[in-house]
């Protein structure tokens, strides 16, 4: 009786250990049979992945080009040498072919070679000859693939307005990284298949996926201008023995910069690399630093006080505003007083009894001071908004820098005595040239810009760019009396300096002086348009710290007029022998 129990229960344990074998076979069966038929193309990719080499196609990055369609940044051909380190059978052979043709030391290309990666980078931006001749050696686990390095045909010409790329191909300053993302273009790869061990398979496919590449970008830059402006630039800097200089030329109607010249520029095909006279720096930090003050663009992100220029803005708001007519009387000591300061006009002897306009022509600090006096700080402030000054100017240019003003609340009589004639804040010149070019415009604030149009795909595609026109600033008849204003500055003021023949100048002479006042350093400079009744060109050149003499009028006038006999003609602009529009006339 035991012994049939006992054979039961052995039977019921092997009908249930079968039955246990049978459920996981079954249960393995259907693991199986779903990674086989509903994840194999997941596992598929994986085991794909695991064998595939991957290696990027650079693609070619956008051309840009000026206004008349001159490419002036390009792009050249190189190459990227790298090594695979489980493709390569004789590392003492690699190390020393490469080290001699790339001009590296043994050790350096060594470590590159013996270092455990699926790809590692021996050397870029390799001239294109070198490259194929190398890839003719058919070195074993050496790659030589195809890339682009930027190239500027003009090398320095508007060197921080460009702005160059990096190691990278990525822009770094100017329009290369404002406009980085339709400029990039998108990068293709080279995929590759290997075994087990690293090593690619002799004859198996390769795959390509094609780059894109990037747009190109026309800009309003005018190569022939931008040399021009370039070269006055660096002549008044050298005759003067200035800091800087800096002209900027602009179209006032609508805001299209057709030149940004900052002497001295930088070479673009070698950003990196110190000028000639400088001194070693003692530290990275130190280096970087001098690069950064080399690349910085003093048009935008420098401000300075603008001095007599603005004398523009006081006497349009306080036309605008009524407080002032063209043939209001004052009378110039030499001097004003305001509380306890003693505010001295440059001429020290006075200009005596004169009209407001005499005032302008006269460059008259103690006119532009009563002019203030009488807008009040509220009128004024006012106005300094409404004309766009507080904010920034949004010119198409990373690093713009914004107006340094006083707060209303804090805005006594004697800031507001400062602020008339151009003292005790603080602008850029894009700005100021931004604003001056609104009030002779006709009132109608424009925005500063480079990007016309980016071009893509074959020329096909084409995405024209806008800029804000801001609202009206100054009224039609404002604006005409200040343009006649200006040309009377040029015509018998102390702008005459600036004067063409033929052309009929508007402008206005300034010679600041920078802080601290004790050091005795200036900025001269002065603002002109052409033709002073209707304008189609605005130039302001600024001159840093000159030595001898400094008077706006006296160094910087001429320069605008050297600029004017030149582009005046190529832009088109025709000579003409009429007198000036009288005051009178322009009212009718």
């Amino acid at each position: 009786m035991e012994e049939n129990r006992t054979r039961t229960r052995h039977r019921l344990r092997v009908i249930v250990l079968f039955l246990a074998a049978a459920a996981a076979a079954v249960a393995l069966c259907g693991r199986l049979g779903y990674l086989m038929i509903y994840r194999s193309q997941y596992y598929g990719q994986m085991a794909e992945d695991l064998h595939q080499r991957e290696r990027t196609i650079k693609a070619a990055r956008g051309k840009i080009l000026d206004r008349n369609g001159q490419v002036i940044a390009d792009n050249r051909t190189v190459c990227t040498v790298s090594v695979i380190h489980n493709q390569i059978r004789d590392a003492e052979q690699v190390s020393a072919v490469l080290a001699e043709k790339l001009g590296m030391t043994s050790e350096e290309v060594r470590k590159k070679v013996e270092k455990r990666s699926s790809r590692e980078i021996v050397k870029t931006n390799v001239d294109k000859a070198l490259g194929d001749e190398i890839r003719n050696l058919r070195l074993e686990g050496v790659k030589v693939d195809e890339d682009y390095k930027r190239y500027y045909p003009y090398d320095s010409l508007a060197s921080r307005v460009l702005g160059f790329t990096g190691g990278d191909n990525q822009g770094i300053i100017g329009l290369e990284v404002e406009y980085e993302s339709w400029l990039k273009g998108v990068n293709g790869k080279i995929l590759t298949m290997a075994d087990a061990a690293g090593i690619e398979i002799e004859n198996a496919a390769e795959d390509r996926v094609e780059p894109k590449a990037g747009w190109d970008l026309w800009v309003s830059l005018d190569r022939n201008i931008q040399q021009y402006a370039e070269q006055e630039a660096a002549r008044i800097m050298e005759k003067k023995g200035a800091k800087q200089a800096s002209i900027l030329i602009m179209d006032p109607r609508n805001g299209e910069v057709m030149a940004m010249a900052s002497a001295p520029e930088f070479h673009l095909n070698a950003p990196f690399q110190l000028p000639e006279g400088v001194e070693g720096a003692a530290d990275e930090k130190e280096k970087q630093d001098m690069l950064n003050a080399m690349w910085r663009n003093p048009c935008v992100s420098d401000t300075y006080e603008p001095g007599s220029t603005f004398k523009i803005i006081t006497a349009a708001a306080g036309l605008e505003e009524g407080v002032v007519e063209l043939d209001d009387h004052f009378s110039c000591p030499g001097y004003c007083v305001v509380e306890d300061r003693k505010i001295r006009c440059h001429k020290t002897g006075g200009h005596g009894g004169e009209t407001f306009l005499q005032g302008m022509m006269n460059s008259c600090n103690p006119v532009l001071i009563q002019v203030g006096q009488r807008l009040g700080v509220e009128n004024y402030c006012k106005y300094f908004r409404q004309f766009g000054l507080m904010g920034k100017t949004g010119i198409d240019l990373p690093g713009e820098a914004s107006t340094i003003m006083h707060r209303e609340e804090d805005m006594g009589a004697v800031e507001l005595a400062t602020v008339s004639f151009g003292q005790s804040f603080q602008i850029t010149p894009v700005q100021l040239a931004a604003t001056v070019s609104s009030i002779i415009n006709g009132g109608i604030r424009v925005t500063p810009h480079f990007g016309l149009k980016a071009v893509g795909e074959g020329g096909n595609a084409v995405r024209e760019f806008s800029f804000p026109v801001g609202e009206r600033i100054l009224s039609e008849e404002t604006s005409a009396v200040m343009r006649y204003i200006l040309e009377q500055v040029v015509a018998e003021g102390s702008g005459k300096n600036a004067a063409v023949p033929g052309y009929r100048i508007g402008g206005k002479t300034a010679t600041s002086e920078k802080l601290p006042r004790s050091l005795k350093k200036y900025i001269s400079s002065f603002i002109g348009f052409a033709p002073a009744d209707d304008p189609e060109v605005i130039a302001l050149v600024t001159i840093d710290e000159p030595e001898g003499i400094y008077y706006g009028g006296t160094i910087a006038a001429p320069v605008i007029a050297d600029v004017f006999k030149n582009i005046l003609p190529y832009l088109g602009i025709p000579a003409e022998e009429e007198e000036s529009v009288s005051a009178f006339r322009i009212y009718g």
